[in-house]
C-alpha cells in the first residue's frame, strides 16, 4: 500500500512539475514578446505600412470613380464603338456639376489629361458652358459645347481611367502605356519616354559607384585586416570617421573641392597636370566621386568582417608549396572573401541606387536618379501615383537584387 501510494505521490510530482515547466516556458515566451514588441510595431509602422501604401498608390485610381459614380457606372456597359447612350451624357452632366460643387474638378482633369492631354481643357470649357437640365438632348447639348464630346477616344479614355485600379501610373514609368482606341500595351510617345533613361542612368551611376568602392575598398579592408590590432583600430577610427559628419556637410564639402578655384584643380595646376581648371562639379564626374568617398565604408566594414576570419595559414601553405604569392592569394585568399564582397556590392549598390542629397546637390540636370523623381512627384507635382510607381520598381529591383545575393551566398557556402 505505500509503495502504491508512493508511485502515486512521484506522478503526481512528475505531473506537478511538467506543468511549472510549460508556465516557466510561457511566461519565458511572454517577457521575449514583450521585449521584441515595440521594435515589431516600431517595423510595422514606419517600415512596412508606408512601403505597403506606396505599392497600392502605384495602382490606386480614385479620381474619376469618385468624382464622377454615375457616369463610370453607365460606361461599365458600354460597348466603346459609338457614342454612349442619352443616359450617359446626362449622367456626365450631373456629375460635373456635383464635382465642381465639391471640389474635385481638380483631381479630374488632372487624371484625365494624363490619357489624353487636351481632356482637362475639354472639360474647363464644358464647365463654363455646361448645360441645364431644361436641355432635351444632353448629347447633342454636349458636342455643341465642345466637339470632343462627338469623339468615341475621348469616351474610351474616360471609361479607362474610371476603373479603380489601373496599371497607368506602372506601365509610365516602364516608357509604356494602354492604347484607349485599342486596349492594348504600347509604347508611349517619344517626348514621353524618358523613364526607362532614368532608371539606366541610376543603375549605371549605382554600378560604377560599386566597383570604385569595391576596388579602393578592397586594398584598405585587406590592410586593416592584417595589420597588428591597435594600428588595426587606430585606421578603423578613420574609416568610420565620415560617419561623425552629416551627408549634406560633406557633399558641401566636396563642392569646395571640387569646384573651378577648389584645392583638387588648384593642385593639378600646380603639379602641371593641366593647364585650365576641370569640370570637376555639377556633372557625372562630381556624383561618382561625391557617392564614392560617401559609400566607400559600407564595402570596406562588410570586407573587413570576413577577412579578419580568414586564417592566414592558408596562404602561406600555398606558397610553401611551390604556389606564387600572387597565385595563392588570388586562387587562395580571395575565394574565401566572396561573402564580404557579395555583402558589401550588394549593400553598396542598394544605397547608391537610392541617392538623392549628393547627386541633387554635385550633380547637373543630367546626372539625377529616379529618387530625385520620386521626390518631384511628390513635393512638386503631387502625383503620388507616378511616385508609388518608380518607387515600386526600384523596390521590386532592390528586393531581385536580395535574391541574387542569396543565390551566391548559398552556392559559396555550398563550396
Amino acid at each position: 500500500m505505500s509503495q502504491s501510494a508512493a508511485i502515486l505521490s512521484s506522478k503526481a510530482e512528475a505531473v506537478d512539475l511538467r506543468a511549472k515547466l510549460r508556465k516557466a516556458e510561457r511566461s519565458y515566451k511572454l517577457k521575449s514578446l514583450a521585449l521584441i514588441a515595440p521594435l515589431f510595431l516600431f517595423v510595422l509602422v514606419c517600415f512596412a505600412f508606408p512601403i505597403g501604401t506606396m505599392l497600392t498608390r502605384s495602382v490606386d485610381n480614385p479620381d474619376v470613380h469618385s468624382a464622377m459614380p454615375a457616369t463610370t457606372q453607365a460606361l461599365e456597359s458600354w460597348d466603346g464603338t459609338s457614342l454612349p447612350s442619352e443616359g450617359t451624357f446626362d449622367a456626365l452632366v450631373k456629375d460635373l456639376a456635383s464635382a465642381k460643387e465639391s471640389g474635385q474638378i481638380g483631381a479630374l482633369t488632372k487624371r484625365l489629361s494624363y490619357e489624353i492631354p487636351a481632356y482637362r481643357t475639354v472639360i474647363t470649357k464644358t464647365l463654363r458652358k455646361l448645360p441645364d437640365s431644361t436641355a432635351t438632348s444632353k448629347r447633342e447639348a454636349l458636342i455643341a459645347v465642345d466637339s470632343a464630346w462627338g469623339d468615341v477616344n475621348y469616351w474610351k479614355a474616360l471609361k479607362q481611367a474610371s476603373s479603380k485600379l489601373t496599371p497607368y501610373f506602372l506601365l509610365a514609368a516602364l516608357d509604356h502605356r494602354v492604347d484607349s482606341a485599342t486596349g492594348s500595351i504600347v509604347k508611349a510617345e517619344p517626348n514621353q519616354s524618358i523613364y526607362l533613361d532614368i532608371f539606366t542612368r541610376t543603375f549605371y551611376i549605382g554600378g560604377v559607384v560599386t566597383i570604385l568602392c569595391l576596388l579602393l575598398g578592397f586594398p584598405v579592408a585587406y590592410w586593416l585586416a592584417t595589420l597588428p590590432e591597435g594600428k588595426s583600430n587606430l585606421l578603423m577610427i578613420c574609416v568610420l570617421l565620415p560617419f561623425w559628419t552629416s551627408l549634406i556637410v560633406r557633399t558641401a564639402a566636396w563642392i569646395v573641392l571640387l569646384q573651378s578655384d577648389g584645392l583638387i584643380n588648384r593642385s593639378l595646376m600646380f603639379l602641371g597636370i593641366v593647364d585650365a581648371p576641370v569640370q570637376l562639379v555639377f556633372n557625372r564626374t562630381g556624383v561618382i566621386i561625391a557617392m564614392t568617398h560617401v559609400l566607400l565604408p559600407f564595402m570596406i566594414l562588410p570586407l573587413y568582417s570576413v577577412m579578419k576570419s580568414i586564417p592566414s595559414n592558408y596562404v602561406r601553405a600555398a606558397i610553401s608549396l611551390g604556389a606564387h604569392p600572387f597565385v595563392a592569394f588570388w586562387r587562395v585568399y580571395v575565394p574565401q572573401t566572396f561573402a564580404g564582397l557579395a555583402a558589401g556590392g550588394l549593400l553598396t549598390f542598394i544605397l547608391a541606387i537610392g541617392y538623392y542629397v549628393t547627386p541633387a546637390l554635385v550633380g547637373g540636370a543630367a546626372d539625377q536618379m529616379v529618387s530625385y523623381f520620386v521626390a518631384f512627384y511628390t513635393n512638386k507635382t503631387v502625383n503620388w501615383g507616378m511616385a508609388s510607381a518608380l518607387g515600386s520598381l526600384l523596390l521590386i529591383a532592390t528586393l531581385l537584387l536580395y535574391v541574387v545575393y542569396g543565390k551566391l551566398t548559398n552556392q559559396t557556402q555550398a563550396r
